[in-house]
Parts: structure tokens; C-alpha cells; sequence
């Protein structure tokens, strides 16, 4: 299956967003299909031997609304021409609507003397102007209709359109008499609408900027070195392996290695860290970073949509277009949202008229209120506005959401487990200590190098690296293996070499218990134990520390702050990981646990209730990271869509885990905030348009009145939405 994510024009509620749902859904070969209002863009995963885009293109085009290309397309232009023609024609409207309604107001209020019939004069001066503020509303409201849907635009039609063609029956006074004038009434009421509209179109663009911000952030062009000549080419002309010139100023334009040169890069951008970062020989650059002072040379290692910055564009697009499942509770209200209106509007007017025997007047300006004042698309725009800055904001300070969903789980988190190698330690091993049980140290160190260079665990690196530094020259051995969690065997002069910890030696029935005593005491220092067996003897011990990272102690506290659990997993033997969770402040340690149990261990924590939230090497720990109730991935900062996990840190740093945290609370609690202000709004206000409080206090809303209140709502949702761009974690106010 392939994934799209299709921009579409013309939405304005949460109707418009099941109109589209449905007619992309109805299509053979569409997997799945979400429509995020707030960003006005569906994404679409389909099997593109079933469907195609243009198939998608027909299917929008088809219910009434524009597909204005696909994400990603150089159709930016082509989206924002269609939103600023939207908003200028919005903008004409409500500005002659304002020119000709308010003085149409004020004479309603004013005693003059006319040679004819102020309803003749009234007649002929807001016709023109309610057709052209009003006929893309009836234009939307007849699109719905014929896709058979009730949406807000048939809702706004009948309330305004009430409001102007009773005033041609009572201008002419048929069935009604001239006391039923509402001209100005629905001029006014046309152009509320459309400032409501005009105000929430602004806003919504609003909603992308991150995105925006990071597909800004891929340059053009690239200088490339073709026959010993310095050339600029297109973006798009740039093949792996190419080697790239880039000057102080000027952005790096795919990722790649260093081959020449030195200069401090701004990768702010891309990880949210503040201060510019070395480069030299051999380190990893970044597009769409910033060259600060000198000339580097390097070689493309990965270009379009293999680099970072693209596959952090493509996460956090995907993200945008999941929904969390507190969205659902937007998503029924809306399904019975407007029938439950119309119901309310018709039986407002028959208990007025009927029931209570009130004017035929005050009964009408209660159904017109009912129907302009409900407003479903403050619902519509609750999560979807607040979901897309939201995750648009933490790819600003590195920290990538992958899925709606994982923004729910922080605010239940009970336990967070940290691996311990690579994760709260700087997966740098060194050799502390070789403890050999004959005179020379470097053979004992040759023998186990030799053997260990064969592995790609961190602690044999870390071993060839000591033999390396001690220009110890390796020898060949043979028949090596592979015990997983326990260690490693080979053979070296027809001798067998076993290294590993105490299991294996167990298993291998080789005695230690002579050493048992420096063992215990290594262990105690938070060092991993490394025994060395030759033949069936054991010949010696090597100690190797890892270094912890220098977040890794502030951020237990901080998430002790929150009341979690911390619990540190590790295959470390019980005494070493005691002695490092000591050394961190974790009071619970899971030691000697093999990699692939580790999942297992996660699942435990579940069963006993907890709500558990693991965190560790993306690609290593995939299966605990899936098994958790929310995976965060330190990622490696080159190869983010390899991550398990769904939250990835783009940064190697622990305290990100912690603004994950935070940043995940802060947008739930916005997502709560504003589907109770869009509930609490209709909740209050409707039956107050119905007349529920006239028999008491007097008071009723007149049907302009109304329709501003509306247009307040939306646009106040998606204001609490956009605070979100400036949201600072607390755990960054206090670094």
C-alpha cells in the first residue's frame, strides 16, 4: 500500500470532512481515509494497482470541493493563490455587507416621512447585496443537499434564507404583513457568516505553519564538484555519492559525510538544539541545516525522500492525519448534531406560536436564531486544530509524535522503563580493568579482541578499541558463536575461548568461584564483568564501564517529579545494575534480562495494571517498544523511519523523553479544553436563541446577534489551538 496526502479546498465543517471521508472511502482500493479540517488535507492510504490519483482528484471534485494537489507537489503556489482568492472575495463581502446593513439597521430604528414604502426602498437596495454576500452559502447548502448530507450550509441557507423571503411576503404582504421585515436582518446576518468564515479560513492557515516551516527548509539547489568544477545543479539532479560544496550561509542541501573541511552547522531546525555542532572528517551533516562559518565538502549519502528532514515532514504529516480517539466523542455529537438542531428550530417555533400563542414575528426570529446560532464546526475543529500545531510543535523541539493515538497515553502513564545501554548510558563502553591470572595483561587482551572483533556488540568495540590503543596486533581465530545475552565462543590454537558472564560459564561448566571475590567487587562499581575462559580454565576478567549521559540523572528526577515509576531494564547480572540505578537514582532495577525478554518484562508491568511507557534504541528494542503502551525511540538522528515506537526523539537526549511527556499532556489538555468550550457553547447558547429565558428576563437573540456568536466560536477554538506554536515545556524553562 501506498500512502497520499491530498489537499483539498473548500471545507468550512465537520460535515464537509464526512462528505469527503465517504466519497474517498467508496473507492475500490482505499485502505483508509482521514480528513483533518483543521489542516484541510486527507490522508489516504490505497493500493495503487486499484486506484489512482486521479481517481481521488474525481471523487473530491465530485461532492463540490477542490483538489488542489498533493502534499509534497510544488502545488504550495497553487494553495495558497486559492486561499488568498477565498479570502479576498470573503473580504469584499463583508465589507459591503457592513456599507449597506449597518444604515439598513439604523433606519429600521428611524421615523422618516417616504413618498413610497420603506419596504419597496429596503427591497431594492439589500437584494443585490444579500445575493452576492449570500450566494456561496446557498451554492454550499445546495452541494449538500445533493450528496444527500445536512451540513452547516443548509443550516445558514434556511435561517437566511427564512429571514430575506419573508420579507418579500411581507413587503408585498402576502400571508404576512410589513411588520415581518427582515432585510436588514438577513444582510447582516449573510455577513457574519461570512466574517465568521473569513476569520476561521485565516486561522486555519495558521494551523500548518511547522510544516510549512520544515518543507522551507529544503533548498533549491546544490553545488556539486563535476570535473574538478564547481557547479550548481537542481536539487532534484543530485545523485548519491556526489560531492558537495557548501559555503558559510548557505544550507546544506541533502544529507551526507564529511570528506573535507571544518565549520559549526546550526541544526536547531532538526533537533531543537540551540548551539551549532562541529563538523569535521567522517561526522554526519544534515539537510536542510545551516552552514555557520567555514567550507565542508561531503558526500551525499541520502537525498529526497530518504533524508531526515523529509522523512520528519512525512512523520509528522502522517501524524497530523491520524485521530486521536478522544476525537470520536467530536465525531458522534456531530452525526446527531444537526437533525437534534433542526428538531430544536422547529419545535422553538411551534411552542411559541402554537403553545404559548405568541406573534407570528417573535416565533419566526426564534427559528431563524436556533438555526444560525448551533455550530457544529467549533467540534469539528476541536482536535483536529489542536492536534496538527500541536505535533507541528514538537517537531520543532525534536521530539516526533508518529500517531494521534500517543498523544493520549502520557496523561495515564503509571511506569516508565529505560534500557539501560545506549539509553541512560552513552552505549560508549570502555576497559577499566584486565585482571589476568598470568604475568602478561596483553595477551589476555589479544586473545579476547582477536575473538571480539568478530562481534558488533558494544561491549566487544569497546575491547577492540582498548587492543587498538595498545597497538596489540590480532590473530586469527575460528569457529565463532554467538550465545545471545550470555556471550561469545571461537577457537585460538585448538583451545576453546569462552566469553561471557557467570550463565555461560555455568553453562559451559568452567569454575570462577577463585575470582568470585574481584567479580563482586567490579560489579559493585556499576562495571560489567567480562569472564574469559581458555580451554576449561578461566583464564582472567576484563571490566568495562559505560559513561552515563549527561541528562540521564535530571531526567528520572524530573519524571519522579510526575509521580512515575522509573525502572531501569538492563542484561547486566543484579549487582552491576543495582550499583548503576544507584549511581542514577532508579529504584527499581530488571536485571540480567535477554533482549528478547525484554518485551516480556513490559507486558508483566501490564498485567499488574500499570500503564507502561518503554524507552530505547529504535531499531534493538522494536518488540518492547511495541508492546509498551506508548514507544519513545532515542533516535539516531540519520534514519528516522527505521524507528520503532510512536514517539521518536530526534536528539540524543533524555530530557526530550521528558518534553514528549509534557508536550503530549499540554495538547490533551488543549484537545479537552476545546471540545468542552464547542459543547459548553451550544450547550448555553442554543436554547437561549429558542427563547428558553424570554418568559423570564426578556431576553432573545436577534438573528445577526446569532450568527456573530457562531463565527466567535470556531474562530475562538482554533485561537486556544494556535497558543500552542509558543508552548514552552516546563522542563526547557528551568534548562
Amino acid at each position: 500500500n501506498e500512502k497520499a496526502v491530498i489537499k483539498i479546498g473548500g471545507m468550512t465543517c465537520a460535515m464537509c470532512v464526512k462528505t469527503n471521508e465517504e466519497a474517498l472511502k467508496k473507492l475500490d482500493g482505499v485502505v483508509s481515509v482521514n480528513v483533518n479540517l483543521g489542516a484541510e488535507k486527507a490522508y489516504v492510504t490505497y493500493n495503487p494497482k486499484l486506484v489512482t490519483i486521479a481517481d481521488f482528484k474525481k471523487a473530491i471534485e465530485s461532492v463540490g470541493y477542490q483538489y488542489l494537489g498533493l502534499e509534497g507537489e510544488e502545488t504550495e503556489d497553487l494553495e495558497e493563490k486559492a486561499r488568498e482568492k477565498s479570502l479576498k472575495e470573503k473580504r469584499n463581502r463583508i465589507i459591503i455587507g457592513f456599507i449597506v446593513g449597518i444604515p439598513l439597521m439604523i433606519l429600521m430604528y428611524i421615523p422618516l416621512s417616504w413618498p413610497f414604502p420603506m419596504a419597496y426602498f429596503m427591497l431594492v437596495v439589500s437584494s443585490p447585496v444579500f445575493v452576492y454576500i449570500s450566494y456561496p452559502i446557498f451554492i454550499a447548502g445546495y452541494r449538500a443537499l445533493k450528496n444527500k448530507t445536512l451540513d452547516m450550509d443548509v443550516m445558514y441557507s434556511m435561517g437566511i434564507g427564512v429571514a430575506f423571503v419573508s420579507s418579500i411576503f411581507g413587503t408585498f404582504q402576502i400571508i404576512l404583513t410589513r411588520e415581518f421585515l427582515f432585510y436588514e436582518t438577513a444582510v447582516m446576518l449573510a455577513t457574519f457568516l461570512t466574517l465568521g468564515r473569513y476569520l476561521e479560513t485565516r486561522a486555519k492557515g495558521r494551523t500548518s505553519d511547522a510544516i510549512k516551516k520544515l518543507i522551507g527548509l529544503q533548498p533549491k539547489t546544490a553545488t556539486v564538484i563535476r570535473d574538478k568544477l564547481e557547479v550548481e545543479i537542481q536539487i532534484e539532479d543530485l545523485q548519491v555519492n556526489d560531492l558537495v560544496v557548501v559555503k558559510p550561509g548557505e544550507k546544506i542541501p541533502v544529507d551526507g559525510i564529511v570528506i573535507d573541511g571544518e565549520s559549526y552547522v546550526d541544526e536547531s531546525m532538526i533537533s531543537g538544539e540551540p548551539i551549532p555542532v562541529l563538523k569535521k572528517k567522517n561526522r554526519n551533516v544534515v539537510g536542510g541545516t545551516l552552514n555557520k562559518n567555514g567550507v565542508i565538502k561531503f558526500k551525499a549519502t541520502k537525498i529526497g525522500k530518504d533524508t531526515v528532514l523529509s522523512q520528519i515532514i512525512t512523520l509528522v504529516q502522517e501524524a497530523q492525519g491520524s485521530k486521536p480517539p478522544v476525537q470520536r466523542i467530536a465525531d458522534t455529537a456531530v452525526a446527531y448534531f444537526i437533525p437534534t438542531v433542526l428538531t430544536i428550530a422547529i419545535v422553538s417555533f411551534l411552542i411559541w406560536y402554537l403553545i404559548l400563542g405568541n406573534t407570528l414575528l417573535f416565533s419566526l426570529t426564534s427559528l431563524i436564531s436556533v438555526l444560525v446560532i448551533a455550530c457544529p464546526c467549533a467540534l469539528g475543529l476541536a482536535t483536529p486544530t489542536a492536534v496538527t500545531v500541536g505535533l507541528g510543535r514538537g517537531a520543532e523541539l525534536g521530539v516526533l509524535i508518529k500517531k494521534g493515538e500517543a498523544l493520549e497515553i502520557p496523561q495515564k502513564l503509571t511506569t516508565i522503563i529505560f534500557d539501560k545501554t545506549g539509553t541512560l548510558t552513552k552505549g560508549r563502553p570502555e576497559v577499566t580493568d584486565i585482571i589476568y591470572n598470568g604475568k602478561d595483561k596483553n595477551l589476555l587482551l589479544k586473545i579476547v579482541a582477536s575473538v571480539e572483533k568478530n562481534s558488533t556488540h558494544p561491549l566487544a568495540e569497546a575491547i577492540v578499541k582498548k587492543a587498538k590503543e595498545e597497538k596489540i596486533r590480532f590473530i586469527s581465530v575460528k569457529n565463532f558463536n554467538t550465545i545471545s545475552g550470555k556471550g561469545v565462543t571461537a577457537t585460538f590454537d585448538g583451545k576453546k575461548v569462552v566469553i561471557g558472564n557467570r550463565k555461560l560459564f555455568i553453562e559451559k561448566d568452567i569454575f570462577f568461584e577463585s575470582f568470585e571475590k574481584e567479580i563482586v567487587k567490579l560489579e559493585k562499581q556499576g562495571k560489567t564483568v567480562l569472564l574469559v575462559g581458555v580451554g576449561n580454565t578461566l583464564s582472567g576478567l576484563i571490566a568495562i564501564a559505560d559513561t552515563l549521559k549527561e541528562t540521564t540523572k535530571a531526567a528520572m528526577q524530573e519524571f519522579k517529579k510526575m509521580g512515575l515509576k522509573v525502572v531501569m531494564i538492563t542484561g547486566d547480572n543484579p549487582r552491576t545494575a543495582s550499583a548503576v540505578g544507584k549511581q542514577i537514582g532508579i529504584d527499581r532495577v530488571l536485571a540480567e534480562v535477554l533482549p528478547q525478554d525484554k518485551a516480556a518484562e513490559v507486558k508483566k508491568l501490564q498485567e499488574n495494571s500499570e500503564v507502561v511507557a518503554f524507552v530505547g534504541d529504535g531499531i534493538n528494542d522494536a518488540p518492547a517498544l511495541a508492546q509498551a503502551d506508548v514507544g519513545i525511540a532515542i533516535g539516531s538522528g540519520t534514519d528516522i523511519a527505521l524507528e520503532s515506537g510512536e514517539i521518536v526523539l530526534v536528539k540524543d537526549d533524555l530530557l526530550d523523553a521528558v518534553v514528549a511527556v509534557q508536550l503530549s499532556k499540554k495538547v490533551m489538555a488543549r484537545i479537552k479544553q476545546n471540545i468542552f468550550w464547542a459543547f459548553a457553547y451550544n450547550t448555553a447558547l442554543i436554547p437561549i436563541a429558542a427563547g428558553i429565558l424570554y418568559p423570564f428576563f426578556g431576553i432573545t437573540f436577534r438573528p445577526e446577534l446569532a450568527g456573530l456568536a457562531m463565527a466567535m466560536s470556531s474562530v475562538t477554538v482554533i485561537t486556544l489551538s494556535l497558543l500552542l506554536k509558543g508552548y514552552i515545556p516546563p522542563v526547557k524553562k528551568s534548562a
